[in-house]
């Protein structure tokens, strides 16, 4: 949330800002109105007020000189001035609350820095990494939705009979593969000073208004009870789209030290989104799915220093796939591709050679976002009352958030399966993975269950 008085000083900004980051439902100049509104009711309640406490201090004299009239005429002034001082304060906090909501609907600012563009065409690539010293490739790699049935770790029609649509089930060394992606991405920024945190999966409505995903992604969340296009209220539940709700939302309304700062959390969480995505090979498989495994770093910093840790949060990130061994490259996300609560954001995407895209590399093959880090300067902490206090003596500030993904664990293993796939269709397992897989070397499937495998022929 941006503060009213920046919306009032810079009005021009803010307009620029919506028209950057392709906001075309809110209506600015009656934002505007409501907030000039609402500061002549609050002059003119000041006013009433002063004139009532005036007029009322009079009456007492009044009475002991005598001046029955006058002191009645004052009392008279008093009640309408006090009629007139609870009509403007009512009006006052009807305008006020609706400034709140309003305000709720503009984006971030973006940072003078970020690109100006209007779609994912105008971000800009900073770096590409991994490409030199390719490892050797079978001549048709086998894309990871039909490997992983081929080896019986993926089963989709299982995970849509138990649940619906976008969802599946990992089984046998996928679910091992899986749970190794995890340990290791944890482990590792652990080394890089992150602290553990393990949240509650379902979190209320404030808290999703807190890091920006309410009211303007409401349809996209997973509610507890309850239609999605019904009313909420700040109490009700919903499953978490991303750990980055309830970590950030673990300080709000709170004021840490200047000590305290930085503080880097980490936290695993399965995420749920109702995002479908379009249909077709770009999403197929578990690429783009309802429930998802990740490892978010969260990051609550002093405001000067946001942008250092920005560039290394990006690295920290980014450490994972180097530690993997994985291609990838890293884009800078233009102003109407880069979200609503962000001031700048880095995309990382990883390479997964198994399908060829229209945008993949000269190699071939895709990219499949794996992380996205953001600076969210004060946006986020404005909306959660998070504050930091520099000096014991001073005033309380609003700090910094910043955010990443490390990483999205279902992408990392779609490029797992399909860059370490072996000519015989089996998969080599990342070095850095071995020890959490019981120092297994090769993930070479296993035989289907039930009698649907006898009838399809894989299995005597």
């Amino acid at each position: 949330m941006i503060s009213r008085q920046f919306l009032r000083e810079n009005p021009e900004t803010v307009r620029d800002a919506l028209e950057n980051k392709g906001v075309d439902d809110v209506d600015l100049d009656h934002i505007l109105e409501i907030d000039e509104e609402w500061r002549d009711l609050k002059a003119r309640g000041d006013d009433l007020r002063h004139e009532r406490n005036e007029v009322s201090s009079k009456i007492g004299q009044l009475k002991q000189e005598g001046k029955e009239e006058a002191a009645q005429e004052a009392i008279d002034r008093s009640g309408e001035l006090k009629a007139e001082l609870e009509e403007v304060e009512d009006r006052a906090a009807d305008l006020e609350a609706k400034l709140e909501e309003a305000l709720l609907e503009l984006p971030q600012i973006p940072h003078d820095d970020a690109p100006v563009g209007d779609d994912e065409s105008d971000n800009v690539e900073i770096a590409r990494e991994g490409f030199d010293g390719l490892r050797d490739l079978p001549a048709d790699v086998t894309p990871h939705y039909d490997l992983g049935e081929e080896l019986d770790i993926l089963n989709f029609e299982r995970g849509a009979k138990v649940s619906g649509g976008g969802f599946y089930f990992l089984q046998g060394e996928g679910a091992r593969l899986e749970h190794a992606l995890i340990q290791f991405m944890l482990d590792l920024h652990r080394e890089q000073g992150y602290t553990d945190v393990f949240p509650p999966i379902p979190v209320n409505s404030a808290s999703m208004e807190g890091t920006g995903q309410f009211p303007k992604f409401v349809e996209d969340a997973y509610r507890v009870g309850g239609d999605n296009d019904d009313p909420y209220d700040e109490d009700d539940l919903w499953l978490l789209p991303t750990a980055e709700v309830p970590v950030t939302n673990m300080y709000r309304d709170e004021i840490l030290l200047d000590d305290d700062l930085p503080l880097k959390h980490q936290a695993y969480t399965p995420n749920f989104r109702r995002e479908a995505g379009e249909h077709g090979t770009e999403t197929r498989g578990i690429v783009r799915v309802h429930q998802f495994n990740k490892v978010e770093l969260v990051n609550f910093v002093r405001p000067e220093n946001s942008y250092d840790r920005l560039e290394e949060l990006r690295g920290e990130a980014e450490a994972v796939l180097e530690e993997l061994g994985l291609p990838y490259r890293v884009l800078e996300m233009c102003t109407g591709d880069m979200g609503f609560t962000q001031a700048k954001k880095y995309d990382i995407e990883v390479w997964a050679p198994g399908d060829d895209m229209d945008e993949g590399p000269e190699e071939g093959g895709r990219w499949l976002e794996v992380s996205s880090v953001s600076n969210f300067e004060a946006f986020q902490a404005r909306r959660a009352g998070i504050r930091y206090r520099p000096e014991r003596h001073e005033s309380a500030e609003y700090l910094h958030t910043l955010n990443g993904s490390g990483l999205a664990v279902p992408r990392v293993m779609v490029a797992i399966m399909e860059y370490y796939q072996n000519e015989d269709g089996t998969v080599t397992v990342p070095e850095p993975l071995r020890e959490y897989m019981g120092g297994q070397e090769v993930i070479e499937g296993h035989e289907p269950v039930g009698e649907s495998a006898v009838g399809a022929g894989e299995k005597d």
